[in-house]
């Protein structure tokens, strides 16, 4: 499809031949003599097809590098037929003296990076002019062939894929945020990156496959990659220190953050407010990426501009005050997802079903609607919830096979839906907010109100009051009793008793032993 291979993305293809000799690898021979006798130190004997295959150097500077390397005494063939491809090389004494000086002070092995000026320009005639796009109808069909109903959503996320401009998600859980968030990046054309760039001598690298999926088309020159527009999704395990390019020690690489590893594609930042750092201060330090479509690291003090083109998301379970005006600017685009109808989540359960190649009986879907049926209707009146439809569909597979039978039927997904903890606390009216909180409140009876009324304060209780001769105060969950006790009586502050008067987690194991 040209979408996916268009006249731009051609002309870079027709630039990037595999350069055959060191001037246009525009690497220093240095660089490139010590990364191939690296890789002869670590294997010991090797072929010249492996070093090929792990550098990605054409053969001819290959040959033309372990020639000199061999001449100097580093190396020495050992073993090989008449193409060079099979000839074997060995590492010398004198060559491993080398390798321990090199590897000292860069120990990274494998594909040889693109020099940083040409990976800038390659990516900044990418970026130029791509946005507005022109999104072709198939392209938009088979990027929501899985997406049921939400058509107000799929509309916002085709008009923020075509001007590139952030968008926000919000909505209660169970809606299919992160899921629908997810097939954005197919909306996106491709692009073409370096596996790993040189800066001063320096390792950085740009793919990581774990967000980067390659396209069927590559370039001649396998230093660089052909990707889908990437989705890098980040959720409450985002830290301020992971938005920052580190060095790791180990690889000899400075890996890149979520920011520029987005470049071209999707950064979705999920669950927002729940990090452990300060959602305002991660969104502040967006703020630039996004407004330059650049970011710096350093590297060796040095300041190095890298690309981050990416359209920001943003998808929370709280309310939409959690971003403030200036935030909000760079996500401008908006779409509150509704708890979903009952018809979708019942299809949705379906296709789950047809997915795991799992059979059922007719009654089966008839029965999963009447859990979220009012009870007016005959049915149970829970909340009906994309998630549940997809965990669900995955028990009924598990209770089937557990119980030995060919298809699903009403009786595999009632035990399934016995086995779904959020059905079950649904079903006995247990709001999952109040398991989730994270204090717990106390009680302490003692004479010294006011003092101790002080300490808990400067303890750091969220909440301290006064109620008859007590003193009520919420404290972070992992305090216990005796940590209070022990802080107060350091304090020279007497307690006589400190009873816990709500802890949510105790509440919800108590009512579970007794239903």
């Amino acid at each position: 499809m040209n979408y996916y291979h268009d006249e731009k993305m051609q002309k870079i293809f027709q630039a990037l031949k595999q350069p055959k000799n060191l001037d246009d690898l525009q690497l220093s021979d240095s660089l490139v003599k010590g990364l191939i006798l690296k890789i002869i130190s670590s294997y010991g004997t090797v072929k010249t097809s492996t070093i090929n295959e792990l550098t990605g150097i054409h053969w001819d500077i290959l040959e033309e590098s372990l020639s000199q390397m061999e001449k100097s005494g580093f190396c020495a063939p050992v073993s090989g037929g008449f193409l060079f491809s099979s000839v074997e090389y060995t590492i010398t004494r004198k060559g491993r003296e080398k390798v321990r000086g090199i590897a000292e002070e860069n120990p990274y092995i494998g594909i040889a990076p693109v020099p940083y000026e040409e990976y800038f320009q390659i990516m900044k005639i990418q970026m130029h002019h791509r946005y507005p796009l022109e999104i072709p109808p198939e392209v938009v069909q088979e990027t929501f062939h899985q997406v049921v109903g939400v058509d107000y959503a799929k509309e916002a996320l085709i008009e923020s894929s075509i001007i590139g401009k952030g968008i926000f998600v919000y909505g209660p859980p169970g809606t299919g945020k992160t899921f629908i968030i997810s097939t954005m990046p197919n909306l996106l054309p491709p692009l073409v990156i370096p596996k790993y760039i040189e800066f001063g001598g320096k390792i950085i690298q740009l793919y990581d496959p774990d967000f980067h999926k390659m396209c069927e088309e590559q370039p001649n020159d396998p230093r660089w990659v052909k990707i889908y527009a990437p989705f890098v999704l980040t959720g409450a395990e985002l830290n301020l220190n992971k938005l920052e390019t580190n060095y790791d020690p180990n690889k000899g690489v400075y890996e890149t953050s979520p920011l520029i590893k987005a470049n071209g594609g999707i950064l979705l930042i999920d669950d927002l407010g729940r990090q452990r750092d300060d959602h305002e201060l991660i969104l502040n330090r967006l703020i630039v990426p996004m407004e330059n479509k650049k970011d710096v690291v350093y590297v060796r003090g040095i300041p190095v501009i890298l690309h981050t083109h990416f359209i920001p998301a943003f998808s929370t379970n709280l309310d939409i005050s959690i971003m403030d005006e200036a935030h909000l600017r760079r996500a401008p685009l908006h779409i509150f997802l509704q708890n979903p109808k009952i018809e979708e989540v019942t299809e949705v359960f379906r296709r789950n079903l047809e997915d795991l190649k799992e059979s059922f009986q007719p009654e089966v879907l008839t029965r999963f609607m009447k859990v979220y049926q009012s009870k007016k209707e005959g049915g149970e009146g829970l909340q009906p919830s994309f998630a549940h439809a997809r965990d669900v569909a995955q028990i009924c597979q598990s209770v089937r096979i557990n119980k030995k039978k060919d298809i699903i039927d009403t009786e595999v997904l009632e035990a399934a839906l016995d086995k779904h903890v959020l059905v079950v606390l649904q079903r006995m009216n247990i709001d999952i907010a109040q398991i989730s909180h994270k204090t717990r409140s106390f009680r302490l009876k003692t004479d010294d109100l006011e003092r101790t009324y002080d300490e808990l304060s400067n303890y750091g209780a969220s909440l301290v009051c006064y109620e008859n001769n007590s003193i009520i105060t919420d404290v972070d969950e992992s305090t216990s009793p005796v940590e209070l006790a022990n802080y107060l009586c350091g304090k020279n502050i007497k307690v006589e008793s400190i009873d816990l008067i709500a802890e949510s987690e105790k509440e919800l194991r108590r009512t579970l032993l007794n239903w």
